[in-house]
C-alpha cells in the first residue's frame, strides 16, 4: 500500500481526534509542512527530522552514461538528487527489533 498526501490527512485527522483539525485545516498543515521541506531542499539544504531521518540534496557532475536502449554513450548532464538515510530507531522499528 502506498501512503497518500490525502491518507495522511485522514490520519491526522483520525490521531487528533475530535479536539482536532478539520479536514481544511489538516491539509493546509500538511501543504504547509511539504512546502517547507520543498523550499529548504530546493536551496541544497538538508533535512534531518530526529528519530525518522535525514534528507539530503545531493550534487552528480557531469558523467558518461549509457542508452539502455541503444547502447550509445551519451553525457549526463550535472544535476541535484535528493537522497533520504532512515535514523537508527526508524530502521530498528522496521526490522521488529524495537
Amino acid at each position: 500500500m502506498t501512503l497518500t498526501k490525502a491518507t495522511i490527512i485522514e490520519k491526522l485527522q483520525d490521531e487528533l481526534g475530535s479536539d482536532g483539525f478539520t479536514k481544511s485545516k489538516s491539509s493546509e498543515v500538511i501543504e504547509t509542512l511539504l512546502t517547507i521541506m520543498k523550499d529548504t531542499m530546493e536551496k541544497g539544504e538538508d533535512i534531518l527530522i530526529s528519530g525518522f531521518g535525514k534528507f539530503q540534496v545531493r550534487e552528480k557532475s557531469q558523467r558518461k552514461g549509457r542508452n539502455p536502449a541503444t547502447g550509445d554513450t551519451m553525457m549526463l548532464s550535472p544535476r541535484r538528487v535528493v537522497t533520504f538515510k532512515c535514523s537508527g530507531r526508524l530502521r530498528d522499528r522496521i526490522n521488529g527489533e524495537e
